[in-house]
């Protein structure tokens, strides 16, 4: 008779169903001034014609190619600006270029918030995707093609038209090349622009090889380092409090970044939104430098403490002397 109760108990816990943990729920990501963040899990990608760019302001507009829509949009002091399959700036783009521009909702709703430009060349470096050459017309000058992967098992579009001008220049070895060294098969890249509407393509360059885009890249890798060797390494204020400072610097400023060594002088400087310095660079040391995935955690000590610098705003860093 004592067996009964212990019975019944776990016939109970048989018949029960178990009602299974809900799963914590990932925090939204939203920009935020101040902090590197990047809210993945919503953006549009599209792709678009650069219609204008104010580099004092870091805004600008394009056009969507798929419906011609005029998109305003900022630029985040941390967005990934990619230009000719590596790190570049604002200016180095050219207005008519054809572009991926990643968005982001500000608090309105309005998608305007940017974090990268991909460029052409950037998306088919990273890709390794060619155009396939499937049809020349020599009297227009004018190619249709295939854009693929480099074995052509993954096929993204077919029927490419990619128009040429007299202002198109072409590429072979790292060598200027012409129209007719293409040929049917072919495997090309290109940077290209638009139009104003639809998605027609017009191509400034053509590279009828990997090593003429390759060089055009490391031709970008100089100038960009030269540029933050020169203008420092940028990033944020997290914390400011008399000879003390903590900073995140963005993957930009790489050059920079890796010669950073605890104890070493620097030189840091607050900047603007233009992300200029606004007073002349002081001298500090190093007393941390870590990376956190691809942004650096740096922590200093003024020589002199300071009021200039706020955190969530923009500063600059020298590792190194300028050239």
């Amino acid at each position: 008779m004592h067996l009964a109760p212990r019975l019944l108990t776990l016939l109970l816990l048989i018949a029960t169903p178990l009602v299974a943990a809900e799963p914590t729920a990932k925090p939204v990501l939203k920009i935020t001034p101040g902090q590197v963040v990047i809210p993945f899990d919503r953006m549009q990608r599209p792709w678009g014609e650069l219609i204008s760019l104010d580099l004092a302001t870091r805004t600008g507009k394009f056009r969507r190619e798929s419906n011609d829509e005029i998109v305003s949009f900022t630029v985040m002091p941390y967005a990934e600006l990619l230009h000719h399959a590596t790190n570049g700036d604002l200016q180095d783009f050219r207005v008519g270029e054809r572009a991926i521009f990643r968005l982001h909702e500000n608090e309105r709703g309005e998608w305007v918030w940017l974090t990268y430009i991909q460029d052409e060349m950037n998306m088919f470096n990273g890709h390794k995707e060619f155009f396939y050459v499937d049809h020349i017309d020599s009297a227009k000058r004018e190619l249709t093609c295939t854009q693929a992967n480099f074995d052509q098992s993954f096929v993204r579009e077919k029927g490419i038209v990619i128009n040429t001008d007299a202002d198109t220049r072409y590429w072979k070895n790292g060598e200027p090349a012409k129209f007719d060294d293409i040929k049917q098969g072919d495997k090309l890249r290109t940077k290209t622009h638009g139009v104003g509407k639809g998605k027609v393509r017009i191509a400034w360059e053509v590279f009828l090889d990997e090593a003429s885009l390759l060089k055009f890249q490391a031709e970008q890798k100089e100038v960009h380092n030269a540029r933050i060797r020169r203008d420092g390494a940028p990033g944020y204020v997290d914390t400011a409090s008399g000879d003390q400072l903590a900073l995140t610097l963005f993957h930009e400023g790489e050059v920079q970044v890796k010669a950073l060594k605890v104890n070493q002088p620097i030189r840091v400087a607050p900047a603007g939104v233009d992300r200029k310095p606004t007073t002349e660079p002081v001298e500090a040391v190093v007393q941390e430098a870590k990376m956190a995935g691809r942004l650096c955690k740096l922590t200093v000590r003024l020589k002199q403490p300071s009021s200039a610098f706020v955190p969530t705003q923009l500063a600059r860093v020298w590792a190194i002397a300028p050239p």
